[in-house]
């Protein structure tokens, strides 16, 4: 008999029952220590204060409007993101997923207004992931994503990851933009690097092509900088955000110029629930919080930290682990072993990592961790590849 949870999960067997800081606490007691996040989710850690004491505040004065009317919470949040980012304009979504589905109808809707409606194909690569939906599927391409769910989304056209030659030759007259993570995650924790970057911002200067950086889940402070474009010097044109912007509470935005937005007037696009006051509340927190004085050189240091341990980890553990990859605290394990044979002896070690593509464990820590909680990580993860091996 079908479970009353729909079962699309293969779910592990913890039930956690509350958290704090960088910490869950599962209902037997056990706490473990979190290398997850919520998968890049909570930024700020569980159960911060200036985030609780935010959604507490607003649940007490207004949930819910809608967007037909002013939202003074999302107005003071579209003004932090623009004041700190490339963009002129934001529209908020729920989730990373929502916010790929705009991002593709406003790159296309910006060529249909300019004269040129053939421009609708959506250049795409390997590994990625983008979401759930039918675009967000169409767009990543693989078969683990599309099959049975035909007939399949068209306009999109599938490189390999990192191919910039392969790109430079795709772009056709019927390009509207190229989409792209500048570190995947889900594909297994592989930054774009910025020599990459730079070229694709050059190929879509050239030749008219919007760019499209889905941060969803390496945005808002994981790599280091806010928004892990900033790495390589360049700017998109329209950007997805989800995930860490609301430190737990669902909350997705499109960032975008003016002259990409332009197409998108009243009536092309909506959302009932997306920015709604009390995510947008929190994501106010969590910004304030992310933009604080020190706090990115904060994460920078840690990150430096935790890379030089784990580079120790797998040299001493080399049967096990391969090697590091990946950008401040996004770092993974390229594993030798079966990876979710490392994430169930990281369970058995009260440790949360999360899987990947490509035989890789996710290091996604709360960007709040601090290096006592860094160094048990790392010993926790020494005694889950010894487990392994044992």
């Amino acid at each position: 008999m079908i479970p009353s949870v729909l079962p699309t999960y293969n779910r592990a067997p913890l039930n956690f029952v509350k958290g704090e800081g960088s910490w869950m606490i599962e209902a037997d007691g056990r706490r473990f220590l979190d290398l997850g996040a919520g998968i890049a989710v909570n930024v700020l850690g569980h159960a911060h204060p200036a985030l609780v004491a935010a959604l507490t505040d607003q649940a007490q004065k207004l949930w819910h409007v809608s967007n037909l009317y002013q939202i003074p919470e999302q107005q003071k949040l579209a003004d932090i993101l623009v004041d700190n980012t490339f963009a002129d304009t934001v529209f908020f979504t729920n989730s990373g997923t929502e916010a790929c589905e705009l991002a593709v109808k406003m790159a296309r809707k910006y060529w249909y207004d300019k004269g040129a409606p053939e421009r609708v194909e959506i250049i795409t690569y390997s590994g990625s992931f983008h979401g759930r939906s039918s675009a967000a599927i169409a767009a990543a391409g693989s078969e683990k994503m599309v099959k049975g769910f035909g007939p399949i989304l068209d306009g999109f056209v599938h490189l390999d990851w990192g191919d910039i030659d392969a790109t430079r030759a795709a772009v056709s007259d019927k390009t509207a933009a190229i989409l792209v993570e500048p570190v995947q995650g889900e594909g297994g924790i592989k930054p774009l690097a910025d020599a990459d970057m730079k070229a694709l911002r050059e190929i879509c200067d050239e030749t008219g092509t919007l760019l499209i950086l889905d941060e969803v889940q390496c945005g808002v402070g994981r790599t280091g900088r806010l928004f892990a474009h900033e790495w390589a010097g360049v700017t998109p044109d329209i950007m997805m955000v989800a995930k860490g912007i609301g430190g737990g509470f669902p909350l997705g935005a499109v960032l975008a110029t003016e002259d990409a937005a332009s197409g998108m007037t009243a009536g092309t696009h909506g959302s009932t629930y997306g920015g709604n006051p009390l995510a947008c509340a929190v994501g106010c927190a969590v910004m304030e919080n992310v933009l604080a004085d020190g706090f990115l050189d904060d994460v920078n240091r840690k990150a430096g930290a935790l890379r030089q341990k784990l580079e120790g980890l797998v040299a001493a553990h080399p049967e096990v682990f391969e090697t590091v990859r990946g950008q401040g605290l996004m770092l993974g394990l390229k594993c030798k072993v079966a990876n979710v044979d490392v994430v169930n002896a990281g369970y058995a070690n009260d440790l949360i990592t999360v899987p990947a593509a490509d035989n890789v464990i996710r290091l996604l820590p709360p960007l709040t961790i601090t290096e006592d909680e860094i160094a048990e990580a790392v010993d926790r993860l020494d005694k889950a590849a010894t487990h392994v091996t044992s």
